[in-house]
């Protein structure tokens, strides 16, 4: 990689990075950074990239945990948590959780709970729930979904 870029080609190389994937505010600022780009010549960029649409905070954030939610199957604690790790504002974090609705949300918990308890191969009972839970939670579902579909669970299989 070329050591010093000028404006032009920072630009450029920036753009391509942006338009590959949505990005937010701070991991192009690392990027540029990483380019060796001093402070004013990143606020230029980025004013730069924010005026031509390349860069969108909040179609980030709407992107990021329609992504997370449909893909990686998250819950919304860990997506929320997720964005503030990278400096999306609560408001816009509120708007990108709204993406999700609560019918898919809702299908989407009871498919990986289900899966999950079924594929737990541990005989103790209190074990087996520790595990459960552990992982919904870690997740990032509500807890008090996670422990209600663990009791509907351990009724079903008795």
């Amino acid at each position: 990689m070329k050591d010093i870029f000028s404006i032009k080609e920072a630009i450029q190389k920036i753009e391509y990075f942006c338009a590959y994937q949505e990005r937010c505010h701070e991991e192009v600022v690392a990027k540029l950074q990483t380019m060796k780009m001093d402070s004013n010549e990143i606020d230029q960029i980025m004013v730069h990239l924010i005026a031509s649409n390349f860069l969108n905070e909040e179609r980030f954030a709407c992107s990021f945990a329609r992504g997370k939610h449909r893909i990686k199957h998250w819950g919304k604690i860990r997506i929320a948590n997720e964005l503030k790790f990278k400096n999306i504002s609560q408001t816009l974090i509120n708007t990108a959780l709204k993406e999700i609705t609560s019918e898919e949300y809702l299908e989407t918990f009871h498919a990986l709970a289900d899966r999950n308890w079924e594929s737990i191969r541990e005989t103790n009972v209190l074990k087996k729930r520790k595990k459960f839970c552990d992982y919904m939670l870690r997740r990032g579902f509500e807890s008090n979904l996670v422990y209600d579909k663990v009791k509907e669970l351990e009724n079903s299989g008795q």
